[in-house]
């Protein structure tokens, strides 16, 4: 199983960037502006469509408010297996670490995620550090 890890700093807080992240249909508007275009709540999941046509069904699996974590599994394809999780960690300074990690099957899928995940990591950072977050 390959195991993917992106991290960043990002300028802002921790509870802006916990507030986007958390904010589980709303991914397109508040956390990955331009990576992701579209995001569309069926039931407790939620449809992603992603700048390079993909579509994928995602299924929140945890939302841990006092770790500031999000977990989800991508299901019905293209993955085997696809266990995905996002947390936000206060720095010292002020700034907040983004990590996101996946877990995938079939390993062929690992290069591909990876850089997908590296581009989505810096839509993130640039989205929280810009003044497209709604609650500014």
């Amino acid at each position: 199983m390959a195991y993917i890890r992106t991290e960043t700093l990002v300028d802002t807080t921790p509870e802006r960037a916990w507030d986007a992240l958390r904010d589980w249909g709303a991914l397109h508007e508040r956390l990955a502006v331009g990576f992701v275009t579209e995001t569309t709540l069926d039931g407790a999941d939620r449809i992603v469509t992603f700048s390079d046509g993909s579509v994928v069904r995602e299924r929140l699996v945890a939302l841990d408010e006092a770790t500031r974590r999000l977990s989800w599994s991508i299901v019905g394809g293209p993955y085997e297996h696809h266990n995905g999780s996002a947390q936000v960690f206060a720095e010292s300074d002020g700034r907040t670490r983004f990590v996101w990690i996946a877990d995938v099957l079939p390993d062929a899928l690992a290069d591909r995620t990876a850089a997908m995940m590296e581009l989505g990591t810096s839509a993130i950072r640039r989205t929280l550090e810009g003044d497209r977050v709604r609650g500014d």
